[in-house]
């Protein structure tokens, strides 16, 4: 996963309570076991409707504005994987399901709780850029700044680009060291 610093871009605005996991990607989508492919089934269901709000918003937007409890439901992965794929880096909301914050996080999709969201909201749709820093975090737009917190162990490994197998491998040395002077407790020639 790559590190994420600060992100100056369009937002797209989704507001609306309590969308999860069954309305991002669907349970028709769900066959795949690789993490790409799945922008293309994003909100699939509602996007149909030519009124549905990013129908209607321009293209090209990496950060999405969301109402409150954004990505409750079910545990799937596949809808953080979905919102990326399709071009998203950071989701704003006042908060989100816990399971669906986890998996964005190990992804690299970086999920911002933000109380004020609909200070942001008002300014991306008068046109304002927003900006999402994680080294200061904060988010900006049209002139206004708002501060949020985040778990400093959940923001280092946002920032280094770092998930669970980076983590990991950041100690590879004294796991090999360690197998190296630990005999196995079974043959595993016959496994």
């Amino acid at each position: 996963m790559k590190p994420f610093r600060s992100l100056t871009a369009r937002a797209a605005v989704l507001d609306r309570p309590d969308v999860d996991t069954d309305q991002i990607v669907p349970k028709q989508f769900l066959k795949r076991i690789e993490r790409t492919g799945f922008g293309e089934f994003l909100f699939y269901d509602w996007r149909k409707d030519p009124d549905f709000e990013l129908n209607r918003q321009e293209a090209g937007a990496r950060i999405l504005l969301a109402g409150p409890n954004f990505g409750c439901g079910s545990s799937r992965e596949h809808a953080a994987w979905a919102l990326q794929d399709f071009g998203f880096d950071v989701v704003v909301a006042p908060s989100f399901g816990d399971i669906f914050f986890t998996n964005a996080t190990q992804i690299g999709l970086v999920p911002v709780r933000l109380p004020e969201v609909k200070e942001v909201i008002a300014e991306a749709t008068a046109g304002s850029d927003v900006t999402v820093d994680l080294e200061e975090q904060t988010v900006s737009a049209g002139g206004s700044t708002w501060p949020f917190s985040m778990d400093p162990f959940v923001r280092y490994c946002l920032l280094n680009g770092l998930d669970t197998i980076a983590l990991t491998l950041q100690h590879e040395q004294d796991i090999v060291a360690f197998e190296a002077r630990t005999p196995a407790r079974i043959a595993t020639t016959a496994l």
